[in-house]
């Protein structure tokens, strides 16, 4: 596309929807019928430069007259109640059974990860040897040790906060450097999966394997399938950038990107529940099947939620993006 001609055929346009959005007086129905149109060909020719032939300057002065008239069209939004609402119902989610072919699998995997290096850790004395002195051994699994005593070495309150900001930290992290194609993200599932399998492992090597699961499944079932979550979204995200499908390269990480933002939230509130659990449930003096019990169904909940609620929303058309009349206008591509 040869911008200089481009910029002389439609130049009048621009110039005729700015001096509109300048008008001080209210519009007639004409001139109101008028910025709309001249709004929707502004944002097609913007999408025009922006795949074709991006100008900085340009494009700049284009976003901004795009940006008020949308404003001038649809008004100011305000956020509401309605729009808690429709996220937790609908795009929350929406975005994680969307994103369910990456986290399923990234979560049996690392699962499996997790079980073999506990496997290989409890059946080897000399790895066991290569990660603590003996009596620091001694220290972590015997009765009344560190990995007991760890659940209830703060105040239930402080306690569940601490690792509430800790994991939601962990996951923005999937999200975020799910950009890096995703590769920074492998290496922070690896790091938890090392942490439970050297658990899991030193545990089962002086016979206290149901102690250290009766302690841990019933905040890190819940806990673990966010971070699976995040861990799964921030792959997709990355895999965005190598293969777009039928969107621009753009487009597509905005689109995702968006999504990404949304469960980052909506993970924060999962990982505020668990946390709560590791706080109050783990260290209580419940029986082992009553906390086990509680963080199961706290788990088959979540999951429910996503895969009938987020099911049912994505049938519906619900993607976990903002609406489509708050993104940005493109231009379609051919199959």
């Amino acid at each position: 596309m040869d911008l200089d001609v481009f910029v002389t055929a439609h130049r009048a346009e621009w110039d005729r929807l700015e001096a509109l959005l300048g008008r001080r007086r209210r519009l007639t129905g004409a001139e109101a019928d008028e910025l709309v149109a001249l709004y929707q060909r502004t944002a097609t020719h913007l999408s025009l430069i922006q795949s074709s032939a991006p100008d900085p300057q340009l494009t700049g002065r284009l976003s901004q007259l795009v940006a008020r008239a949308r404003n001038a069209v649809t008004g100011t939004r305000r956020a509401s109640w309605r729009d808690v609402t429709r996220f937790l119902t609908e795009g929350f989610p929406a975005a994680v059974y969307r994103s369910r072919r990456w986290w399923v699998p990234t979560a049996l995997l690392s699962t499996a990860v997790a079980v073999l290096l506990g496997w290989w850790i409890g059946t080897h004395p000399e790895v066991q040897a290569s990660i603590a002195a003996p009596d620091e051994l001694r220290a972590l699994t015997r009765p009344g040790g560190q990995y007991e005593t760890y659940y209830s070495s703060h105040p239930a309150a402080s306690f569940a906060a601490q690792v509430w900001t800790n994991n939601a930290w962990a996951a923005a992290q999937c999200l975020i450097f799910g950009v890096f194609l995703g590769l920074p993200v492998l290496w922070i599932l690896f790091q938890n999966m090392l942490n439970l399998g050297v658990g899991f492992g030193l545990m089962s090597s002086v016979g206290r394997l149901d102690t250290f699961l009766g302690l841990v499944l019933p905040h890190g079932l819940l806990e673990l399938t966010a971070v699976f979550v995040a861990a799964g979204t921030g792959l997709r995200l990355g895999w965005t950038l190598i293969d777009p499908g039928q969107r621009t390269r753009r487009t597509a990480l905005a689109e995702e990107g968006r999504a990404a933002v949304g469960m980052a939230i909506g993970l924060a509130l999962v990982l505020f529940v668990s946390g709560a659990i590791e706080g109050f449930v783990t260290p209580s003096g419940l029986p082992t099947w009553a906390r086990i019990g509680i963080g199961v169904a706290a788990e088959g909940a979540f999951l429910a939620y996503v895969f009938v609620l987020g099911g049912r929303a994505v049938r519906a058309g619900a993607t976990g993006d903002v609406e489509a009349s708050e993104r940005s206008a493109s231009v379609p591509l051919a199959a």
